[in-house]
């Protein structure tokens, strides 16, 4: 018998979970581990509320995790309660799913001043993750910046701009569905450092923007190369995004509130007097390298609130080498070393859509059968060595029924129209399954 654990139970996890247990069937057991009491990651967390259709890949996910040899262990944080160093002790192979939770950087002055939020404690706020739903973004001023040039950005900015009948339907938190009812926020500014042309948009999620009740873009004609440089454009999805960006600078936007993108932007300090008050931009350029390079012109623009979606990396562990730099555990290829591998943005960093994990983790998965020869050593104990473990540091682990009972309670507090009111606090839920 085969002893697998997987630490992270999003995308990247299940997916190589799926490969795993197709690869070794009744030869194998594997654990999916997570810190938190209930599964899914990304999709429960960082999926945008009103993208139902994408969270209903969790049904995939479902059949994975209901498998006889498959078995979901949450609230069990790996390096707190227990360290890689005995999961490798107890399993054939550890896997780290971990995602890439943690905000990146901006680097400049003025970002640690109230009201300026990363994108993953903003959007794990209004999504209702434990580590951010006591945040409290401030949405009394009329004015929010928006720094990157990617979906996350696009989330933010329409989250902020939508009326409540736009998100009726949608599972965000009570907290966030109150607060951005009484939100002032009028004016939302994107700041891309580069051009049209090096977005990282997607036009399902560019076009969204096109069809808001009170909002419409706007985007500066001048920003864009001649429309004969899109031709040129190898991806045809950026270019789709392009010809959109284009269709929206030739439109007036004549709705109560905007969501101005600002091209060839940096943002080089952020001021305030005890709080965000303005975020100081610098006009760039692209050089030859594609790089954007600061022209010492600035100018100010107002700001109550920042939100940074310039990326995310993963948490460092103790046991497993780390790549700073990238932010991501250091591989080669998925393997860290013999019997320790990486998946996901874990081995990647933050790149891809939530289906790129998919073939991350069969590969990964195919190294780790390829590495265990018929008749090599195996035989750890497994899931049975990690239950006495956490019996013996009273740890109370919570299983793939007890999210049933979780995804059940929240199914029933829901709002009109909303498909769940997610428990926003690990002890509620704890609670709830009377581990407190």
């Amino acid at each position: 018998m085969r002893h697998f654990a997987i630490v992270g139970s999003g995308p990247a996890g299940f997916y190589t979970a799926e490969a795993l247990a197709k690869a070794y069937g009744d030869a194998a057991r594997i654990d999916i581990i997570d810190r938190l009491p209930v599964p899914y990651g990304l999709i429960r967390f960082g999926v945008a509320p009103d993208h139902q259709s994408i969270k209903k890949v969790a049904l995939r996910y479902d059949k994975v995790a209901e498998a006889d040899n498959v078995r979901f262990v949450g609230n069990v944080s790996i390096g707190d309660a227990v360290s890689v160093a005995e999961l490798r002790s107890l399993y054939d192979a550890v896997i780290m799913a971990t995602g890439a939770p943690h905000d990146r950087r901006l680097g400049i002055e003025g970002e640690e001043l109230p009201g300026v939020l990363g994108s993953a404690e903003f959007v794990g706020w209004y999504n209702g993750h434990p580590d951010h739903a006591g945040h409290a973004p401030p949405l009394d001023g009329e004015h929010a910046v928006v720094i990157g040039a990617g979906n996350v950005a696009l989330d933010v900015a329409r989250i902020l701009s939508k009326t409540l009948d736009e998100l009726e339907g949608s599972d965000i938190v009570a907290h966030a569905y109150d607060a951005l009812a009484a939100s002032r926020v009028r004016d939302v500014t994107i700041l891309a450092r580069r051009g049209p042309h090096q977005i990282a948009m997607t036009p399902k999620e560019l076009g969204e923007l096109g069809h808001l009740e009170i909002a419409c873009p706007e985007v500066d004609a001048a920003e864009f190369p001649p429309p004969e440089a899109d031709d040129a454009l190898e991806d045809r999805g950026l270019a789709k995004s392009v010809g959109l960006l284009r269709d929206y600078a030739g439109q007036p936007c004549d709705k109560e509130r905007a969501i101005r993108f600002d091209f060839f932007a940096r943002p080089v300090r952020i001021e305030g007097a005890g709080k965000v008050e303005r975020v100081i931009v610098e006009r760039t350029r692209i050089d030859d390298t594609g790089r954007a390079r600061g022209t010492g012109e600035e100018y100010e623009l107002p700001a109550s609130l920042v939100v940074s979606c310039i990326g995310y990396s993963s948490p460092p562990i103790e046991g497993v080498a780390y790549d700073h730099r990238g932010g991501r555990f250091a591989n080669e290829g998925g393997v860290i070393e013999e019997g320790l591998y990486a998946v996901g943005w874990a081995r990647r960093g933050p790149t891809g859509t939530i289906g790129t994990n998919r073939p991350d983790g069969y590969e990964v998965a195919g190294l780790i059968e390829a590495a265990m020869a018929p008749g090599s050593e195996g035989g750890k104990a497994g899931g049975e060595g990690l239950d006495a473990l956490l019996d013996a540091r009273d740890v109370h682990a919570t299983g793939f029924s007890d999210w049933r009972k979780i995804e059940a309670a929240e199914e029933a507090a829901a709002r009109a129209g909303a498909p769940r009111e997610k428990m926003v606090s690990t002890s509620e839920m704890l609670r709830l399954l009377g581990h407190e």
